[in-house]
């Protein structure tokens, strides 16, 4: 393909739905990733019109392999990474099981299998690519019943660091993007009052949307060719860094 390829998982709502179609307007072929939310993965390519599906279940490596596989067949490069994949497990620490726990944490190995295959099949070959991990901003502040999630979200951030090292002299720039509270299903079944007070400390007094944090996204994926592993926060004031 002469047009650039963008691959973005977790891409049937939310953010990573927003960040397809910003991509797409930037003339990005877009691979759109889902495991479960194939309704909405298909209403989106049809409304962007340039792109492609992908199914799998990234804590399954062999589904990994397979996901490679069809970029490899459909797109044949990878220009843009954006690993948004991810899920809340809720439950405070005496009440979570480890069970809860495990499944958690799986989404963390799938995203470092994933890029690693993306780096190795495409990058390195073209020498040069951008990697976006879409962390939060619970990764820096904490949250109460959310342990293993804070931590998943921490992790991606020290991986985005680590990574943008390991990746020295090759023209592939790894940042991370730090949303903080963003109207998605997952933000949505809060109650009232957990809102209300998460809202008293946002300095802008309203809540983002996903098409805010798929702007910095957008921009990333082909301007701030001097910024590396970085973590950019989209919180409106929420938490400064």
């Amino acid at each position: 393909m002469d047009k650039p390829v963008a691959i973005v998982t977790g891409a049937g709502t939310g953010i990573g739905s927003a960040c397809c179609r910003a991509l797409a307007e930037k003339g990005f072929i877009v691979g759109i990733h889902y495991r479960s939310s194939e309704q909405g993965a298909k209403e989106l390519l049809d409304l962007i019109g340039q792109g492609f599906l992908l199914k799998a279940d990234l804590a399954d490596t062999a589904q990994v392999d397979a996901m490679v596989n069809g970029i490899k067949d459909k797109a044949g490069r990878v220009d843009v990474l954006v690993n948004n994949a991810g899920h809340s497990i809720n439950a405070d620490i005496n009440s979570m099981r480890i069970e809860q726990f495990d499944d958690q944490r799986s989404v963390s190995r799938g995203t470092w299998y994933l890029t690693k295959r993306i780096i190795r099949q495409f990058m390195l070959r073209r020498n040069e690519g951008r990697i976006i991990n879409i962390s939060s901003v619970v990764a820096h502040t904490g949250n109460a019943g959310q342990i293993p999630y804070t931590m998943e979200k921490a992790a991606l951030d020290a991986f985005t660091k680590s990574l943008a090292l390991e990746l020295r002299g090759r023209n592939i720039l790894v940042n991370s993007v730090a949303p903080g509270f963003i109207g998605t299903g997952m933000t949505e079944g809060l109650p009232e009052e957990v809102k209300e007070r998460i809202l008293a400390g946002i300095p802008l007094g309203r809540i983002g949307t996903p098409e805010e944090v798929a702007e910095v996204v957008a921009f990333l994926s082909t301007g701030g060719t001097y910024i590396n592993g970085s973590i950019i926060h989209v919180n409106g004031g929420l938490y400064g860094g």
